[in-house]
């Protein structure tokens, strides 16, 4: 019997028994559509993340006040005192490292925003003019933040885009004071539409001078330091700097926690890898299921085709091509059955990404990969049960038998 004769052979078999044959089809393809679904809302979360921290800027070193080991879970965070806060000095004292191009204290909090008879509570972050190049802040009208020593209040500030259009409607923000609690400051530039940053939306900011925001909120405290080093290369040694740098001016007390961009992006990266590997495992169960149905389902089909069965030996058709018979036919189904959910699962993957735009939802190679060629697989094994019951019949038998 010829390769062209099995597929024939087993085309009409897939096709005779058409309520089987949709059964199975429907049982493989929720599997298929199952891992791919499941695969792309993994894929999509950690290319989410790895989007989101590349807009935060390139080369990145963190400085957050504050030990992980000594404030709790996460350092900095507003429960219990840090044994030190960051202050400007601290800030300036690392333009002393060779490796570190630029760097920009911050300090956040939030405001009530007016102008006019319009108001609305705004987060507000102060900073200085290195935060525009650091964070990659692209501008629709106007500049930055002016240049200069951070210790000196300017009464100028930034808005977002959406702010902007919030306060002022259709009039040019440019050159307009907006008052933040009992301050006033003249808007100099409106930044360009970015949306959300890490679940920051920075069309909704304003930005003020570093100082600014120390006497809006009363601190000296910084909130966190962005550093920015020269190259990738220079990223650990600017890191050693930074320890060192703020452990002699803290009196030998390494009380800062500094982490690099790469290894916080590295451990989200694991993370996420391992979920959507272990979750799509847990959808490629069903493909288990899947190839059961089919093993059962064939094993019935042995006893309702002996006759055909009898037949095919009766004309000298061995019990290796009986085999190779039935192998074709669990192939022909998984394949319609792979197909289907391909094609089912790239549309629940379209209908997801409708929901939910910002996140680029797409299957990572593997899965198209491995969906289809499991189900094949699947089909194939749980298929050699029935397959050497039927080569095993005797032809006499089979054909007596109705």
């Amino acid at each position: 019997m010829r390769a062209a004769d099995l597929v024939q052979f087993a085309w009409r078999v897939v096709g005779g028994y058409r309520t089987r044959t949709a059964l199975i089809l429907l049982a493989m393809g929720i599997g298929v559509a199952a891992v791919i679904a499941v695969s792309s809302i993994g894929e999509g979360a950690r290319l989410y993340i790895v989007n989101q921290f590349g807009s935060l800027g390139t080369h990145l070193v963190i400085v957050l006040p504050g030990r992980s080991e000594t404030a709790g879970a996460m350092p900095g965070v507003l429960i219990g005192r840090t044994p030190r806060d960051l202050t400007i000095e601290d800030a300036l004292a690392l333009k002393r490292s060779a490796a570190v191009r630029r760097l920009a204290p911050l300090i956040v909090g939030a405001g009530d925003i007016r102008a006019g008879a319009l108001s609305r509570e705004a987060p507000v972050l102060g900073s200085t003019a290195a935060l525009m190049d650091i964070r990659h802040m692209t501008l629709s009208q106007g500049g930055f933040l002016p240049e200069g020593d951070p210790r000196l209040s300017q009464p100028v500030c930034v808005v977002g885009a959406k702010l902007a259009t919030e306060l002022f409607g259709t009039r040019p923000a440019l050159g307009e004071w907006l008052r933040i609690g009992d301050w006033r400051f003249r808007i100099v530039g409106v930044l360009a539409a970015q949306g959300q940053s890490l679940g920051f939306n920075t069309d909704e900011i304003v930005i003020v001078p570093l100082a600014a925001a120390q006497a809006l909120f009363d601190t000296e405290s910084l909130f966190r330091i962005l550093v920015e080093a020269k190259s990738r290369e220079d990223i650990s040694v600017a890191k050693a700097d930074v320890e060192e740098i703020l452990r002699e001016r803290h009196e030998g007390k390494r009380d800062v926690t500094v982490i690099t961009q790469d290894a916080v992006l590295a451990t989200f990266d694991r993370i996420l890898r391992a979920l959507t590997l272990a979750v799509g495992g847990l959808a490629a169960i069903s493909l288990a299921v899947a190839g059961i149905l089919i093993m059962n389902v064939m094993l019935i089909a042995v006893t309702q085709r002996r006759s055909e069965i009898g037949l095919l030996r009766a004309l000298g058709a061995t019990g290796q091509q009986i085999r190779l018979a039935f192998f074709t036919e669990a192939v022909l189904l998984a394949l319609g059955g792979a197909g289907c959910g391909l094609a089912v699962g790239k549309l629940g993957q379209l209908a997801i990404a409708q929901l939910y735009p910002n996140i680029p939802f797409t299957p990572p190679w593997w899965a198209l990969v491995a969906a289809p060629t499991t189900a094949i697989v699947t089909s194939v094994v749980f298929s050699v049960l029935p397959a050497r019951r039927a080569a095993r019949l005797d032809p006499v038998q089979a054909l007596s038998k109705r």
